[in-house]
């Protein structure tokens, strides 16, 4: 089956649409755009500039994907936004592409979620399984790991790496990096602990939730410095790959320092 285009919708004739894709009515298609196979956009959807889209991928009304970034240095370069398969991406989401000074390329993974009014900037980096709440964004240069969780109405900072398996409060500003299986919640952003529901969810076991507590309460206790704390999980925790991968996360210098707990 060729694509379903409605009447009223403009596609450009160079534009790629896949087979089974639906266009809906008043939807707007760039000349440089890509839709993959299965893909259904709703109706009123506007794709413009060098603008990816995976297979079975549902868009609804009001999206706009690929239009040029919220950066005034942006000079009109022809930078491009790649979004991956299975994603649904609700009404009003805002998706920009990427600019000279991030890499030319935003990307989006497969299989998430982005609710109402969410926004992914310019140069981010999504992966797979994410879920982005109702107007929660994205500033550019972010990076968010596999099945992170960002909560409604939370705003994360330019440059900021998100951990996989994190989750984001509600209403959260969040201005440092979180780590992977992290729990961050305030006005401010701070680490109030481990993502314990979204740990069982994953199938993790009491014991290894257990053994990651032990190695989180180490990390982040009040003895000694940061550096020095993370040498003593390397040391006590270096058969625990999970661990690993946080303390790996951890000692990655970036702009940020850590979202770690509030200090009593």
């Amino acid at each position: 089956m060729t694509a379903l285009i409605h009447p009223s919708a403009i596609v450009a004739p160079s534009a790629q649409i896949g087979i089974n894709a639906e266009i809906g009515p008043f939807c707007v298609i760039g000349p440089h755009v890509k839709i993959g196979a299965g893909t259904i956009l709703k109706s009123h959807v506007v794709v413009e500039g060098h603008t990816s889209i995976g297979e079975n991928c549902r868009i609804f009304p009001f999206s706009s994907l690929g239009l040029a970034p919220q950066d005034l240095k942006f000079a009109g370069e022809e930078s491009t936004l790649v979004i991956g398969d299975n994603n649904t991406i609700r009404e009003y989401v805002t998706m920009n592409p990427g600019t000279k000074d991030g890499g030319m390329e935003t990307i989006v993974g497969s299989n998430c979620l982005f609710m109402v009014s969410s926004h992914v900037a310019h140069d981010c980096r999504v992966g797979n399984n994410v879920i982005m709440a109702n107007n929660a964004t994205i500033a550019g240069h972010v990076t968010v790991g596999d099945h992170a969780i960002i909560g409604g109405l939370s705003a994360v900072h330019q440059f900021v790496r998100i951990g996989s398996h994190a989750i984001i409060g509600g209403m959260s500003g969040v201005e440092n990096d979180v780590i992977p299986y992290g729990r961050v919640k305030g006005e401010r952003a701070h680490l109030a602990g481990l993502n314990l529901i979204g740990l069982e969810r994953r199938g993790f076991g009491k014991d290894d939730i257990r053994l990651m507590q032990r190695a989180f309460n180490q990390m982040f206790g009040e003895e000694g410095t940061l550096d020095d704390r993370l040498e003593s999980v390397a040391r006590d925790f270096a058969n625990d790959d999970t661990v690993m991968e946080i303390l790996s996360f951890a000692r990655e210098k970036t702009r940020f320092p850590l979202c770690q707990p509030p200090r009593r």
